[in-house]
Order: structure tokens, then sequence, then C-alpha cells
């Protein structure tokens, strides 16, 4: 008698925002490497299919931030989830991996749990800082939390919540290997000046409303030993990077700046940087880039989050930190002139520049795990998912 076929495992993946895009991408080359017949689908961007992801959503198309952002986008939200709900029955998975974006994710979580599906959850929602609430959601179906920041992991085990801290995925990876002069002759740049990183973020609402400021600061800076540097998220579609160049040419600015599809590179070469907050602080803090800290959000979105956030620090090199390490500028606080203000120093040879690059360097050593400096966080998210489907 013949032995039965093997079954191909599928393993759901979400990640709906260009940073945990970037991991989910990660974790797939890992997981086939450890795991080589697994099969992938869900919510993900461009590299995740790449690399072999059933697209059933893509993460271009419901990325949305801000609370009035959200609820004006909730129709096609909600469609593009009941694709994924759908998917879901039909293809069984034998483990959900969830990555960050919350707002999705917890009510994926209670799906997946409900059809018995074991879900881990990387890259922790912000609850510390708001929206407590959603704690009962994670221990209720959330089956293994693995967050990336220390403090993130008492937060969870102190509500009852199995939580692991495994280092930040983006303090495992290499610094650009390229030269200085190779990237400037990618990019149409001159090696021999001076440059300045802006990035804006990573969502079309977030480079419109974040860049104006960054272009008006650049413009009052520009001079003939400095150029400036735009990086674009490959999670924007063909028509936000049109907008966004537009944006560059109606400032006047088209023939400083340069749009660059490496965010990792511009924040290595750049003299220092302007950073929307996000992802891109904590890659600049490892990167060991001085910056200065800028965020806008509509007046709604922010009049409510100043009742309901309850921080000491918006960046998160401060808050891992505990202090106020990069200068952060939110909402009204944000103009070109407090911009210039903070970054002339930072790209001079200058005590403030000298004190900020070490200080950024013993927050890169804070976001590697002491459990086993060996393995990283993906590799361990691999583990993980390998214990869940053993």
């Amino acid at each position: 008698m013949s032995e039965p076929e093997s079954v191909e495992p599928w393993i759901f993946l979400s990640a709906g925002e260009a940073s945990g895009e970037h991991y989910g991408a990660m974790l797939i080359a890992e997981l086939k490497r450890s795991i080589p017949k697994v099969q992938f689908f869900g919510l993900g961007g461009a590299r995740m299919e790449a690399l072999g992801m059933q697209r059933v959503v893509r993460s271009e198309d419901v990325a949305v931030m801000g609370i009035t952002e959200v609820i004006r986008h909730l129709p096609h939200i909600y469609r593009e989830y009941r694709k994924l709900q759908a998917a879901i029955r039909a293809r069984r998975p034998a483990a959900a991996v969830l990555i960050d974006f919350p707002d999705v994710n917890l009510k994926l979580a209670e799906t997946l749990h409900g059809m018995g599906v074991p879900v881990i959850f990387f890259v922790s929602p912000q609850l510390w800082a708001w929206k407590k609430h959603r704690i009962h959601s994670v221990r209720r179906f959330v089956d293994r939390m693995l967050v990336i920041f220390p403090f993130e992991e008492n937060f969870y085990r102190e509500r009852g919540v199995l939580a692991e801290f495994v280092g930040h995925p983006l303090a495992e990876m290499p610094l650009p290997a390229e030269t200085r002069a190779h990237f400037a002759a990618q990019h149409g740049l001159d090696a021999e000046k001076s440059w300045i990183g802006l990035l804006p973020g990573s969502r079309a609402r977030e480079i419109r409303l974040n860049l104006p400021e960054m272009l008006r600061a650049a413009a009052s800076m520009a001079d003939e030993r400095t150029e400036f540097v735009l990086p674009l998220a490959p999670t924007l579609s063909a028509a936000d990077v049109e907008r966004t160049q537009a944006m560059v040419k109606n400032a006047g600015m088209d023939k400083r700046v340069r749009l660059v599809d490496d965010a990792r590179g511009t924040l290595h070469f750049a003299r220092a940087s302007v950073v929307a907050s996000g992802t891109a602080t904590v890659e600049a803090a490892l990167i060991g880039n001085p910056f200065v800290v800028v965020y806008k959000v509509s007046r709604l979105t922010y009049a409510i989050a100043r009742q309901v956030v309850k921080v000491p620090h918006v960046a998160m090199a401060n808050l891992v930190a505990d202090k106020r390490l990069v200068p952060e500028l939110i909402q009204d606080d944000y103009t070109a002139e407090s911009v210039v203000k903070h970054l002339r120093p930072l790209m001079q040879n200058s005590a403030a520049r000298e004190q900020m690059m070490r200080e950024l360097k013993e927050v890169g050593a804070k976001l590697r795990p002491d459990r086993n400096s060996e393995k990283g966080a993906i590799q361990r998210v691999a583990e993980v998912v390998a214990e869940t489907l053993a």
C-alpha cells in the first residue's frame, strides 16, 4: 500500500504597510529555507509576492493612516477584509503570522482563532501608547506575541499574554555594501556634496502632509555644497509617485531633490536627515544617522490623539532611550524654520552631532536581544512558526 501524499502546509500572512511588508518578505525567505514545501497566501506587498506568496489583497490597496482617514476608507477596507476571510476559509492554513497593522490584523486574529488556526502576532500593536482595551482581543485571539522593542515584553506578560522580545528585524540587517560613489552614480547625485535625507513616510497621505515643510526647509538650506535625497516606499502606486514628483517640481526643488528607491542607502550616506515618525526613525537610529523627527496629521486626528495617546515621546528612539535623544517636531511645531534650526547643528562637526551619534549607538544595542546574539528576529519568528506547525 502506497504512502499517502503529504500535503504542503499553507501559512497565512498579513502585512499591510511598507515596514511590515519588508519583514514579511524577510520571513518568507527564511521559512522557505527552513520549511521548503510551505506555501503562503494573504495580504502583502510586491516583495512578498515575488518570493512566492499568493496575494489575495495588495497592501498598497489598504494602507491608510490616521483616525479620520481609516473611517473614510472603512467600506473599501471591509470589502478587502471579506476577501481575506473567504481565502482563509477556503485554504484552512496551518498557522497565521500577522505583522503589525492592528486595525485589520486584530479582526483577522478573531477570524483565525475561531477556525482553530494558531495565531502568531509579530510586531506588536502599540497598545502601551493607546487603545489599551485591545489587550482583551490579544489575550483571547493571539497565541504568541513576538515583540520588537524590549519594554513591550513586560507590558504583555503583566497582562497575561505569552510575549517574547525577539529583537528588531532591522537590527540584524547589514549596512549597505555599495560605496557612496556607486550610490551617487546610480541615483544621479554628486558624491562630493553633503546629502540630507528627506523621509516623509511610506504612505501617500503621510507624504502629502509631511513633505511640503521638508521641501520648504530644503529650499532655505539649499546651497552649492548640498543635495537632498527623497526615498519612496515600494508600496506606493505609480500615481502616488507621480504626485510626489509633482510636489517636488511645484516647490521648485526638482533640480536639487533626487527621488530614489533606497531608504537604507539614503540614511547610510546622508550627513543628516528629516524623518517622519515611524519605522524609518528606528532605521535611522540603527544606522547611526543624526536626524530630526517630524509628523503631521489632520487636525481632527491630532485632537483625538492628544486625548488618547499617553506616552512621553513620539520617536521610538526616544522611547527606547527613555529620554529626548532626537528632536521631535509634531503638528504645529513642525515648520520649515524649526526643522532648519535643529538640522543645521547636525550637519556640522558639532558636539550635538557627536552626542546624538553616540546615544543612537546605545539605542541600537538595546534593540538586539540578549537571548542569543547569533539569531536575529526573523530567524526566531521562523522558529516559532516551525514549532507551531510541528
